[in-house]
This record gives C-alpha cells, structure tokens and sequence, in this order.
C-alpha cells in the first residue's frame, strides 16, 4: 500500500443533475441544458445531461450549437441552488472525514486524503469511493465519479481520464499505472494544468505526450517554461509532493483583488467607462470593509469577438483606500490604453500589493480628512448593502442606460441566483 492514498471526487453534470432532480427526472435519459432562455442563442451553456452527452453534444456548448432536432428542456442557472446543494454534500463529506483532509477544489470536484481512514473503515480506496458516493447520492439525488491516486495530481487525472473508460466511473492511478495509461495518451490538453498555450510551446519543442516530456533534457524545458518547468516534469513522470495540508497553509506572498465581466453586449468607449467606475467601486468597498489599502492598479479591455489584442496595463499608485482617488487613476489607465473605435466586450479591473490601511502615508498635499470621511461613507454603504441587499443603496451612475450593477447585484458568478 502506498503511503498516500487520494480521491477526486467530481459531481457528475452538476448544475444539470440538479436541474434534473428538482423536477423529478433521471438525468441519464432526460434532455436537459443549463442556459439562461432570456440570453440570445450564443449563450454558452453551463451544463447538460449526460443523456444529451451520449447524443454527442458538447459540454459548455452554445445554445445554437445543439441540433434543432433534438429536443430538450433549457433550465435557467439558479447559481444560489447549485451553491446550497454543494453545501450540502460538503457536510455529507463530513460525517466520514476531517474537514482537515478535504480541499474544496471547486463547487463540483473536491480533493479527500483518505491514507488514514482506510483502517478506520476497514474498506479498500474503491470501496471508500463507492461509500461517499453512495452517501451523496442516498443525501441529494446527484451522482458522482471518482479518481483515486497515490498523490493529488493522480488522482485528478484518474478522475479526468481513466474514470470515464470503466463501468463503475472510478479511476485509480499510481506512479507505474499512469506509466501505462496515460503517458502515450493524446491530447496532452486532458491532462490536468495542461492547456492549449502549454501544450502548443510543448508541441514546437516536438513533445507530443507526457512521455515525450519525461524524456525531454530538463534544460530544455527550464529555458522554454522558466520555474514552471519543474511542474512539467514532475508531472510528466506521475509526481506531486504537494499534500492538502500544505494548500491549506499556503499563504500567497501577493494580494490583490479584482472584478471581471464579461458585457451583455458590444459596448462603446464612453459606455463601458460607466460599467468600470460601478466595478471600481465595487472593489473599493470590498478593500475597505477588510481595512485594506492598495498600491498598484491593472486594467484589461477586452474587443468583440476578439477583432484586435486586449489592451490595457497596470501602473502603481500612491498607498491608499480611497474610491475617488483609485478611480482617477483607473479612468486615466483606461483613457490611455483604450482603442476608443473597436466595440468593447470584456472588462477586468485589479487592485494591487494590498495591505492593512495602517500603511497608508499621507503626503505634504493630502488631506487626510478628507479621506478619514470618504472613509466613513464607504463604511455606511457597505453596512447598507449587508443588511438590505447590493441594490439598496446604489450611486446615480448605475441607472444609467449601460450600467450593469443592478443587473449583476442580482446574479451570483454572472448567472442568475435564483
């Protein structure tokens, strides 16, 4: 038995399973797509059936891309739902394990050490798989799968790949099994933190699978992937060292926040300037409801459908929380970098190196009066906003005609909350 014994454990079509078990249907034969019905046709969807994955339908496809013939119900996202459901099988996940050796790796996928509760259950991995998610499924209707492996990376890719070739959709993966089942295994994009980008500097390097990159001079690899390169290689032979305890207690040694949207529509230049001051202040209150200041902002504008490269930059600023000092800066960022004659789609705006507030220096020309009260008032919106709700209390810019804040105070991850 190895020292280590994992299990990813991945909630099959979540968003859609759920769907599907609030009206009472199978979703291994109903038709079922996760897609917000007021949204045009290129609205992607966020989940379908496995039913409609076995008609050869895509996940995350768009609307359009469904067959006419087929039939199906299209089921607005209730993002709020999906949130209390994942609640609720976290907690069953606890009546048989430590919260101490679960990762939450999304709202669908969770990472368990189960080295230790394997004597105390007297059960094979397999069998422990099968028995947490026999209690999900008695709990909440949702079906699972399962990778289990030797370190986290394999029991991910056990769960990504080898999983979805075995009858009872439970992967297992150690150092020599993954030598045989995946090392030849193409496309290198199925493998966990693979993605196009990588793999297409991996391909001009004339690596075509992880064996190619397990034989790679590491030399090669340093050069083309700098730090990163030892990830690769790591990976390539079936090594992760990194345990859930050390992700707990990892600590990152940068701070910032940030808000991205992703706009309803094509937006002009003037227009999209009033979604990024709602996002500005957005995030302000964010930093002053923790006593945070920063120093450093960033800024990227994305173009519709990608017409030219995303523009944008970030440049630092003089330590402070104050909302009417960050967004002049923003404004300025954004009146600098932007091509004003392209329709804008995407916006993200950070705020950088944060700290507590106690590290805010005022110049000889600051007033810090002003700000100890600009203060105050970011203070007493934010308590409004707690106690009624983000559309309580909102400024006169988010009524305007191309203001989304009222919209997306409604939404949770950019999708209906309901």
């Amino acid at each position: 038995m190895a020292d280590k014994m994992y299990l990813c454990i991945d909630l099959k079509s979540f968003f859609a399973s759920v769907e599907c078990v609030e009206r009472g249907l199978d979703p291994f034969t109903t038709n079922l797509a996760v897609a917000d019905p007021a949204r045009n046709s290129g609205t992607i969807c966020l989940a379908i059936t496995p039913a409609m994955k076995e008609l050869g339908i895509k996940n995350r496809c768009r609307v359009f891309e469904i067959p006419s013939h087929i039939k199906y119900i299209k089921a607005r996202p209730r993002i709020s739902l999906y949130m209390k459901y994942s609640a609720d099988i976290y907690g069953t996940y606890l009546n048989y394990i430590s919260k101490e050796d679960i990762y939450i790796y999304s709202i669908d996928e969770c990472f368990i050490d189960i080295t230790s509760y394997l004597k105390i259950y007297h059960k094979t991995p397999k069998e422990l798989a099968i028995m947490l998610m026999d209690a999900v499924f008695k709990k909440t209707g949702i079906c699972a799968t399962a990778g289990i492996g030797t370190n986290l990376f394999l029991a991910k890719v056990a769960l990504d790949i080898t999983a979805k070739h075995v009858p009872d959709h439970i992967g297992y993966l150690d150092e020599e099994e993954f030598k045989k089942q995946i090392w030849h295994h193409k496309p290198m994009t199925d493998i966990w933190s693979i993605g196009k980008g990588v793999a297409t500097r991996l391909n001009h390097l004339g690596l075509y699978d992880l064996y190619d990159v397990s034989q790679c001079d590491p030399r090669r690899l340093y050069k083309e992937f700098g730090v990163n390169a030892e990830f690769l290689i790591d990976h390539s032979k079936g090594i992760e060292p990194c345990t859930i305890k050390e992700i707990k207690e990892y600590k990152s040694k940068s701070n910032s926040i940030s808000n991205g949207q992703i706009l309803f529509e094509d937006y002009k230049y003037e227009d999209a300037k009033v979604v990024l001051t709602e996002m500005v202040e957005l995030l302000t209150l964010e930093m002053n409801e923790k006593d945070l200041s920063a120093d450093g902002i960033s800024l990227m504008v994305g173009y519709s459908k990608d017409c030219i490269p995303a523009t944008g930059g970030s440049r630092k600023i003089s330590r402070t929380n104050s909302y009417s000092t960050i967004l002049k800066s923003v404004l300025e960022l954004y009146e600098k970098s932007t091509d004003k004659h392209h329709p804008i789609r995407k916006l993200n705006v950070g705020l950088n190196n944060l700290l507590p507030e106690t590290f805010i220096q005022y110049g000889l020309f600051d007033n810090p009066e002003l700000n100890i009260k600009e203060k105050k008032v970011q203070n007493i919106l934010m308590s409004i906003k707690n106690k009624y709700g983000k559309n309580a209390i909102l400024r006169g810019i988010s009524f305007e005609e191309k203001a989304t804040g009222r919209e997306r105070n409604k939404m949770v991850g950019g999708h209906n909350s309901e």
